[in-house]
């Protein structure tokens, strides 16, 4: 049976993520110490969601959770502390990730300047808000109402550790270094299967209680170019890709891991070193 090697939620979304040895399951993703993946998000003065396509050295923003707040660090500056308490007087904005607009929280001047600094740009952070709902596209999920927070679309990415071994010997046969699986960020990874078994999964069911069912392959954009340690852009091993996961199911898009939406579970525990029951779709 498959089983997990990593966990990691990204309390920040586009900055760096957290390794874990255990994680909570909610229907929104993952989440550590009352802290949920992309829980917080950075915008621009136009309130649009930034990430490392545009802005690799976010890479370097290191989040820490202690059992009051979120300490963000950054080469070069002073640490930042972010309350996990949600603070209730906070002002709500409308931000935007792609072509959807939600309500957010401001964290306020002293975080805005302090990542304003850092990446060398006007920017503000905002954290998720209760009042918001965003749903995951019901093309992929059918039925069941999956929401998520600042993620791109879906609550968990997971993906394999074999699919990443195939494509660095393709990597070294070309003459490339090999990369790590930290450059594809994803929040479950799995040894056991297959290369890219996990495309034709139709459920993983970790004991009794928890099932998630795979729902989309996962385009993948610029970004696993950027060294997550440095923030600094390479070749990008999408390029080599382009000759072998090009996916009908998404336009043609070069897809690497799997979308997955939580169907039973929520409020359980996820472990590295939990065996995975995979059922193949058939």
């Amino acid at each position: 049976m498959p089983t997990i090697t990593d966990l990691t939620i990204y309390p920040i979304k586009s900055c760096a993520g957290i390794a874990l040895s255990q994680a909570t399951v909610n229907e929104a993703g993952l989440s550590s110490g009352g802290v949920h993946d992309r829980e917080w998000m950075l915008v621009d003065a136009n309130w649009q969601f930034l990430t490392q396509r545009e802005y690799p050295q976010m890479a370097t923003i290191r989040p820490e959770i202690t059992a009051t707040a979120l300490l963000i660090h950054a080469p070069g500056q002073s640490i930042l502390s972010l309350p996990l308490q949600v603070q209730h007087a906070s002002a709500d904005v409308q931000v935007t990730i792609w072509e959807e607009n939600f309500p957010a929280k401001d964290c306020g001047d002293e975080a805005a300047a302090w990542f304003s600094k850092v990446l060398g740009l006007t920017c503000r952070l905002v954290r998720f808000s209760a009042n918001a709902q965003r749903l995951s596209n019901s093309k992929w999920t059918g039925d069941i109402a999956a929401p998520n927070r600042f993620s791109d679309g879906y609550p968990i990415l997971l993906t394999g550790t074999a699919s990443l071994e195939d494509l660095n010997r393709r990597l070294h046969g070309e003459g490339h270094s090999a990369v790590p699986m930290n450059r594809f960020r994803p929040n479950v990874v799995l040894k056991g299967m297959e290369a890219f078994e996990e495309d034709y999964a139709e459920s993983f069911a970790v004991g009794d209680e928890i099932q998630l069912r795979p729902v989309k392959p996962c385009p993948r954009c610029p970004m696993p170019a950027v060294d997550q340690g440095t923030g600094e852009v390479g070749p990008n091993p999408v390029d080599i890709l382009q000759a072998y996961r090009a996916n009908p199911l998404v336009d043609g898009g070069i897809t690497f891991g799997m979308n997955v939406i939580v169907v039973d579970g929520a409020g359980k525990l996820l472990r590295v070193g939990d065996e995975v029951d995979m059922q193949i779709a058939f």
